[in-house]
């Protein structure tokens, strides 16, 4: 169960900013996002938002590799996403969550428009790729927004923008890319992984 085992390790609160220099980071205030935010950055368990970025790739690279098609294949319930379908969603909601803190941190004021995300499953055709590819294409995606965000320089990080028609900080947004996987990745743990029957 993933809650008998650390997630992210330990870390200190510095993250590198542009240049590579280390600069103080803390978590973002309750005025930086939509409460219902709050449930993914409360999972992340670090202020070194960028760090636990880096290891949750690694994590996830671990958590796929030698899965079977059968195993992507797989809901836990008739109604339920399969285990690509999931991973698919990651990957779409990363580029979103990055595509917004770009904007933003770039001082981008325009308003940016929500999704929905079972349109984006749907319309994804995950079901009819390789699920190593997707894990792959997860680990590329994370790696840019490593890249972002390694990138940007302290001033950036506090910046605000309107997305989904609510406020937000381009920390924020880094702290809801994290926390998101954890929550999904909670999920494959203890409603996919586990239930999958052995041949």
């Amino acid at each position: 169960m993933l809650g008998r085992r650390s997630i992210l390790p330990r870390a200190g609160a510095v993250y590198c900013g542009y240049g590579g220099s280390a600069m103080k980071m803390s978590r973002p205030e309750a005025n930086e996002y939509a409460a219902y935010y709050e449930s993914y950055i409360s999972l992340v368990p670090v202020n070194d938002v960028v760090g636990a970025l880096e290891t949750q790739r690694l994590q996830m690279a671990r958590l796929f590799a030698g899965r079977s098609e059968r195993d992507g294949n797989f809901r836990y319930a008739p109604d339920k996403w399969t285990v690509k379908e999931v991973l698919g969603h990651l990957t779409d909601s990363e580029r979103i969550f990055g595509y917004r803190a770009l904007r933003i941190a770039r001082g981008d004021q325009t308003p940016l428009p929500g999704f929905e995300q079972d349109d984006y499953v749907r319309g994804g055709g995950f079901g009819e790729r390789r699920l190593a590819d997707l894990a792959e294409e997860f680990g590329h995606v994370r790696n840019a927004s490593v890249a972002l965000y390694r990138s940007l320089g302290k001033e950036a990080w506090s910046r605000r923008g309107v997305a989904n028609k609510n406020e937000v900080t381009v920390r924020a947004l880094a702290f809801i890319t994290a926390g998101h996987e954890l929550h999904h990745r909670r999920i494959l743990d203890e409603r996919y992984f586990s239930a999958i029957p052995r041949a």
